[in-house]
């Protein structure tokens, strides 16, 4: 059986740590991408003091080769304008514009700076190389870092972040959610019908049961609530009849006692008529007081009978082999009715059960009896038992003609029949001695075409078996 805390452990594992490690990995990287964008005052100081570095080492370089230049340290390349074709573009484009000097950087990437001087018909250019600095690439790359400096502080940072990370936490506790929903579902469901269930039941509806698939703690408690619900069914009916015969074991005890009180003298009193009467009428007495006492005794019977019914003999339970016990009452009740045919389909399997030899015979007789007599002549009886649970179960079947609705509805109720044999009371006698030994005798549906009994008796417990109630 799957644990239903394992379950829920389980759950919890992969509902919590899964969104913990992606958390965690989101804020890690979050947290490593913020702190790159906290680099950018960083960025902007650097950039801005390059920048004024290049600009003090470019100013420098044009004083130095202007000073060089006026003191003719540094040779001059002349570009005679009348001949312009010949010159560069960037001369051309100084003589054009009509400035007096110009300062441009020339070279590969600006490592070199040139000095221009507007003479008569020509220009005079001073060069000098600046040490390998590029200045025109540093020129882009500070650009470029200034612009993403401007880029970085146009952003809202704090409010990104913010908003990201509640996104990212809402999207992760709802994925988180979906299954705990799940599971609370599966959980709280079979709780409420159970709930419910005991509800209706506590209300009287005794027939309450609940269907259920699990095979987990819910599913044991929804079984075990069934179980109850039956068992209680079952006590509260046996209750009731047990109380209904009690009130009827009063009832044909007083019965029993006053018909006892009466019957005799009237028996007494027709012996003596009978003695008295003369010679000549005594053959017409006789024949009279026969029948009397006939009668007599036959309500004496139907008194035993109610003193029988309102007796309760000791229930003496023992381990009892069921299987012989039937097969003992069936031998014994074979040669009473030939014309019936027995058929025993017994249990090998089936328990010992813990009751009393005498009541648990007495049940199988009459059930047996009755049985037979209502299959007739070449009917048949068959009697199965089987282990079922903690009790063990005792059918007998007949071929007879069943019992109607009415018939079934008060079977079990002591009635008085004047029938030759038998008082109408056995079976409620027998009912009542199952009860007492802790089973029941239940009206079922026959499986041969007639009526159907079935007896339930406690079985053995423990580590009592057959071979050691043997021994006992």
């Amino acid at each position: 059986m799957q644990s239903l805390r394992n379950r829920l452990i389980a759950a919890y594992l992969v509902a919590t740590l899964l969104p913990l490690g992606a958390t965690i990995w989101i804020t890690t990287s979050l947290l490593e991408r913020s702190l790159g964008y906290a680099t950018t005052e960083e960025l902007d100081g650097l950039s801005r003091t390059l920048e004024a570095t290049m600009r003090q080492f470019y100013e420098r370089e044009r004083r130095s080769l202007k000073q060089d230049a006026a003191a003719a340290r540094v040779t001059a390349t002349s570009f005679d304008m009348r001949t312009a074709g010949s010159a560069p573009e960037a001369v051309r484009a100084f003589w054009d514009s009509g400035e007096v000097e110009r300062f441009t950087l020339s070279g590969p990437g600006g490592d070199r700076l040139d000095y221009m001087t507007r003479a008569a018909e020509r220009v005079d250019v001073y060069s000098r190389e600046l040490g390998g600095i590029h200045m025109q690439e540093l020129a882009a790359q500070l650009r470029q870092a200034r612009e993403l400096v401007g880029s970085m502080e146009t952003r809202d940072l704090r409010r990104g972040f913010t908003l990201t990370l509640l996104l990212l936490v809402a999207l992760v506790w709802i994925v988180s959610l979906a299954p705990l929903v799940f599971i609370a579902h599966r959980i709280s469901r079979p709780i409420q019908e159970l709930t419910a269930g005991l509800t209706r039941f506590a209300g009287g509806d005794w027939d309450q049961r609940l269907a259920t698939t699990r095979d987990d703690e819910v599913g044991s408690a929804v079984e075990a609530f069934n179980h109850m619900a039956e068992q209680l069914r079952r006590n509260r009916e046996r209750l009731v009849y047990l109380t209904q015969m009690s009130s009827w074991e009063t009832l044909a005890r007083k019965t029993a006692h006053e018909l006892k009180n009466s019957l005799t003298p009237i028996r007494l009193t027709v012996e003596e008529m009978l003695a008295r009467q003369p010679q000549s009428d005594r053959a017409f007495m006789q024949e009279a007081a026969q029948i009397v006492i006939s009668e007599i005794e036959t309500l004496e019977r139907r008194v035993r009978a109610f003193s029988e019914f309102a007796s309760e003999p000791p229930v003496n339970p023992e381990p009892l082999d069921i299987n012989a016990v039937v097969t003992e009452r069936v031998s014994l009740l074979k040669p009473a009715h030939p014309e019936t045919t027995y058929r025993c389909t017994l249990d090998a399997r089936a328990p010992a059960v813990y009751a009393g030899a005498d009541l648990v015979k007495g049940i199988l007789t009459n059930l047996l009896e009755n049985g037979a007599e209502a299959a007739g002549r070449g009917g048949t009886v068959e009697v199965a038992t089987r282990g079922q649970g903690h009790e063990v179960v005792v059918e007998v079947h007949d071929t007879g003609p069943g019992l109607g609705d009415e018939a079934a509805r008060t079977l079990f109720e002591p009635t008085i029949t004047f029938k030759k044999h038998g008082m109408g009371l056995g079976l409620s006698i027998a009912r009542k001695n199952a009860l007492r030994m802790g089973g029941d005798l239940t009206l079922i549906e026959g499986t041969l075409g007639g009526a159907g009994f079935r007896v339930t008796l406690p079985a053995v417990r423990g580590a009592e078996s057959l071979d050691s109630a043997d021994r006992t």
